[in-house]
């Protein structure tokens, strides 16, 4: 909503309370959300909102989370489509994209379509 340093405050709190609780349901996706906001904030984060999509293809991997891999990977993806690697961009997300084998109307696969296209 144009204000990154108040999502970012909120996800510290929440990435806080991930290790408080042990609840690691939605990490992936605070760490994917933190690198987004970071990158609104400030273009010159890029070296540490890649590693917080890192972090969160990381985290979504462990779990067999393939919607959060999937999210994950578009992020990491544009990001390095914009730094102009676009093969590493179209290797990650087709691996990732092409385990899906239904749900291509979702919004996500089609987004991911669309990038994976953008990429190629």
């Amino acid at each position: 909503m144009g204000q990154p340093e108040v999502g970012l405050a909120a996800l510290s709190e929440a990435l806080a309370l991930v290790e408080t609780t042990g609840e690691r349901y939605y990490e992936a996706e605070l760490h994917r959300l933190k690198g987004e906001l970071l990158l609104q904030q400030d273009a010159s984060e890029v070296s540490h909102a890649e590693t917080c999509f890192q972090q969160s293809l990381d985290i979504a991997r462990r779990q067999q989370a393939k919607s959060l891999e999937l999210r994950a990977a578009m992020s990491l993806g544009r990001l390095w489509q914009q730094q102009g690697k676009r093969q590493e961009a179209r290797a990650l997300l087709a691996g990732v994209y092409h385990w899906f084998t239904e749900g291509f109307d979702t919004a996500d696969l089609q987004e991911a379509k669309a990038l994976l296209q953008a990429v190629s």
